[in-house]
């Protein structure tokens, strides 16, 4: 059973959906035709299917290369539709897809005595930044400049923290652990011949629901208070921060523009915007936009419009991915790209990866990485602070 994949997609309101046991898998790299995709959907109609999705597609859809190092090495595009679909809502257990036998039930049995089970492994990773905090500063510097000629108006510039010599023995146990300290409605797991990904994002990429699509970029981050006088307090900090709230306009400007390309004419909204939302370990600015989607539209050309994520690259996106490139030194690999699932309906919801743990078994390194908006207004020292709050609790709290 474990020799197959393994997904978990977590809102963290009670309710989940569990895959697991063999199916038929698409695993696409750099030079793959999109196609492939619309052909496997195609060909499994009226199953769920499970999706994780490279940032680096973007090469697929301009004229981008990725050439720094790759040390997670994860396809560029995986689908699924698994044997086992279970939608889990407190102790209810409904099968989506695939029978309630001793197999399945086996292996649910399992996967739950995990999750009640709270006395965590302690792991000691002794994660490491790719760049000093100087050389960081530098770059935000860097690409300032490159704002004030004009060149750029937003660029979401990122950078890794990363473990070597990492052994995670118990998969689940480590997830359950992250998801204690993120608590996100966007949380995932999977597991994948050498991989396993630990995902506690907050945020949606894109929602489908008949012609509906919606997108609900995050942009502009406080900490948490330490009682509820302060939290309240960083609340209204954050709602009223110009800097923050011009870099979520931006980014929604941006996603109407993307969703102009395949939306039916004059449906694009903004349905809320730089909305504050709290979570365990943070405050959050969304925004959320949305459109009625054009007739016949593929999933290949809705992810070529809107794909990578506005708020994971700046305005202007070509320009933004550019610089990045420029700017970063790791690959990005799925970190800023996408985990989801399609129902057998057509509908689908795509988160973005973000506030995760990337692992690779065989080369025994683990990846956390973590990056944010920079603006004419941002000031360097308070950027570099911003990266330790969204990652902090959870290098600390896997400790």
């Amino acid at each position: 059973m474990f020799n197959h994949p393994i997904a978990y997609l977590n809102t963290n309101d009670g309710s989940g959906i569990l895959a697991f046991g063999e199916g038929e898998i698409l695993v696409g790299h750099e030079d793959d035709d999109l196609k492939l995709i619309d052909e496997f959907i195609q060909s499994n109609q009226g199953k769920h299917i499970f999706s994780f999705l490279s940032y680096d597609l973007k090469n697929n859809f301009y004229d981008l290369t990725s050439s720094h190092p790759d040390h997670i090495q994860l396809p560029h595009f995986f689908f699924w539709a698994p044997k086992y679909v279970v939608n889990m809502k407190f102790e209810h257990l409904e099968f989506l897809q695939g029978d309630k036998n001793s197999e399945s039930l086996e292996f649910i049995s399992y996967f739950l005595e995990e999750e009640t089970d709270q006395n965590f492994h302690h792991y000691p990773f002794n994660f490491k930044p790719r760049i000093s905090k100087e050389v960081y500063l530098e770059k935000v510097k860097g690409l300032k400049e490159e704002i004030q000629k004009g060149n750029i108006y937003e660029v979401n510039f990122c950078q890794e923290f990363y473990a070597e010599n990492v052994d995670i023995k118990y998969p689940f146990d480590t997830y359950f652990k992250l998801n204690q300290i993120t608590k996100a409605p966007f949380s995932s797991f999977i597991q994948f011949k050498d991989w396993m990904i630990f995902c506690g994002s907050p945020e949606r990429f894109m929602k489908k629901e008949g012609r509906k699509l919606v997108s609900q970029p995050i942009k502009g981050t406080i900490r948490r208070g330490k009682d509820e006088h302060e939290d309240f307090d960083l609340k209204h900090q954050l709602e009223n921060d110009p800097k923050e709230r011009s870099e979520n306009t931006m980014i929604v400007d941006l996603t109407r523009n993307d969703l102009s390309k395949i939306a039916k004419k004059d449906t694009v909204q903004v349905d809320e915007l730089c909305a504050i939302y709290t979570f365990e370990t943070v405050h959050q600015m969304i925004s959320s936009i949305s459109c009625e989607l054009d007739e016949n539209v593929s999933f290949s050309e809705i992810l070529k419009a809107t794909f990578p994520m506005g708020s994971m690259t700046g305005a202007p996106k070509l320009r933004a991915m550019e610089l990045i490139e420029q700017y970063e030194d790791f690959k990005r690999g799925l970190y800023s790209g996408s985990i989801g699932y399609i129902k057998p309906n057509g509908n689908f919801d795509f988160n973005v990866v973000i506030r995760s743990l990337l692992y690779n078994r065989s080369k025994r390194y683990l990846s956390c990485a973590v990056g944010g908006a920079i603006t004419d207004l941002s000031d360097p020292e308070k950027e570099y602070e911003e990266c330790l709050v969204k990652i902090g609790k959870i290098i600390d709290g896997m400790q």
